[in-house]
């Protein structure tokens, strides 16, 4: 079997091209809406889900996203792994802006945000030491068009938002060693672990940070320019994944991502509510054969 690939769209990114018979697909959860309907497409022998994390328009902001019926929707729809795509602040003069990262590492700044699905009677506690989906990572870095260069590793802060940081914010992360800053792989990267799903950060650097001394200097049309170039380069590359996806002919699914619940998950079956076994289907069916 192939994975089900779900992208997640940054800004800039609301719509896949190149892609046919493009459905809308509305999903219940029961954590509310989620950011827009899911866009199920067909590629080749592939399946695959698009979903706008800021919505078809951009109307929601980072702080507002609501990340838990998002990741729930594309797992109970049938994806499998998650690649995510973010426009990012650079917190190193070596990361540029039109640099594309794919961070293995993240710091979590947000707090106002609800981080898992395990809050009511159901116990679990997911590994996170490494938060992203290495064969995942390989597929991408294999499928680079020639005019596409990626960054494999790199630290996430992710931050509340929808504010920027503070100067001095922005030099404690620098301090700590962090490469980018972001407003929206946290809590995703925690949720879809939590859902057992492979996730890859597409990070796209659109500017520096306000620790850079040209920063003050950089105006709002250099970033949305910065960002169109980068949003077509990271269409074409997605579209390089799929066709490479295409032809693969295994898949690890002994990754223990995909069954990390079998030793995160604390509470017995029996001791676990009725209803919090139907709520929470999707995520515990593979765990308790439900």
């Amino acid at each position: 079997m192939k994975p089900i690939l779900g992208i997640i769209g940054g800004s800039g990114l609301y719509t896949l091209d190149g892609l046919k018979n493009t459905k809308l697909v509305n999903i219940k959860t029961p954590y509310g809406d989620t950011s827009s309907k899911l866009h199920v497409s067909n590629y080749k022998s592939l399946k695959l889900v698009f979903l706008p994390r800021h919505g078809l328009k951009h109307t929601i902001a980072p702080h507002q996203i609501n990340y838990r019926a998002n990741i729930y929707a594309l797992k109970k729809y049938g994806v499998t792994d998650i690649i995510s795509v973010s426009a990012v602040g650079s917190l190193k003069k070596n990361h540029k802006p039109g640099d594309f990262i794919l961070p293995d590492q993240f710091v979590d700044r947000t707090f106002n945000r609800v981080t898992t699905f395990f809050d009511e009677d159901c116990v679990a506690h997911v590994s996170l030491a490494k938060p992203t989906s290495k064969q995942l990572s390989e597929l991408i870095l294999k499928s680079l068009p020639k005019d596409i260069k990626v960054k494999q590793k790199g630290t996430y802060v992710a931050i509340e938002g929808p504010q920027f940081s503070t100067y001095a914010e922005s030099k404690l992360y620098k301090s700590w060693n962090c490469d980018i800053i972001g407003m929206t792989n946290m809590p995703e990267v925690r949720l879809t672990r939590e859902a057992e799903m492979g996730y890859v950060s597409i990070a796209m650097v659109t500017d520096y940070d306000c620790w850079h001394e040209n920063h003050d200097a950089v105006t709002v049309d250099q970033v949305i320019d910065i960002m169109h170039k980068n949003t077509n380069k990271v269409k074409k590359l997605i579209l390089s994944v799929l066709n490479n996806l295409n032809k693969v002919k295994s898949w690890n699914w002994n990754d223990k991502i995909y069954t990390c619940l079998n030793e995160a998950i604390l509470t017995n079956k029996g001791d676990i509510a009725n209803k919090t076994l139907k709520k929470l289907g999707p995520i515990l069916r593979r765990r308790f054969s439900i």
